[in-house]
């Protein structure tokens, strides 16, 4: 079965949805942002002290799993910066934290990512708020209990 990039584009869209959930006030940057990383999946995962749970491995993207104490996220990598871009743009109408590296990206809480970035480099971005009304989820603000809706 060949995997097609809209195919990769949902599935890691529906992880994001899983691991990003509602929390962490993400209050303060990180100071000094290392040298970004680059590389093999293995290797980012290696300098992310993770042992990558693979989740996809194909020609295009390669996606894994990561845990980071009680955190959660998905790594990704992929074989062009164009077929990067096209699943960010995809994936970040779901909402969400993502960390951008060259050919890499780490999704999930904005805690989870902005403590990933002290160590991998890279560059915050943040998911549509579309999906969220006033952008209470990308922005930590709501009064918890809901849950998500959609």
């Amino acid at each position: 079965m060949r995997v097609t990039r809209p195919m990769l584009a949902l599935s890691g869209a529906v992880a994001i949805l899983a691991l990003t959930g509602c929390g962490g006030s993400g209050g303060k940057d990180a100071a000094a942002v290392p040298k970004e990383v680059s590389g093999s999946l293995e290797h980012i995962a290696a300098e992310a002290d993770c042992e990558p749970d693979m989740q996809t491995d194909a020609d295009t993207i390669r996606q894994a799993l990561c845990k980071k104490g009680k955190d959660k996220y998905v790594l990704a990598t992929f074989a062009t910066d164009r077929g990067q871009r096209e699943w960010l743009n995809s994936a970040k109408d779901y909402g969400g934290y993502y960390l951008v590296g060259r050919k890499w990206v780490a999704v999930g809480q904005q805690k989870t990512v902005t403590a990933l970035q002290g160590t991998l480099g890279g560059t915050m971005e943040e998911g549509s708020e579309h999906m969220n009304p006033g952008g209470s989820h990308n922005k930590g603000g709501h009064g918890g209990g809901s849950g998500h809706h959609g």
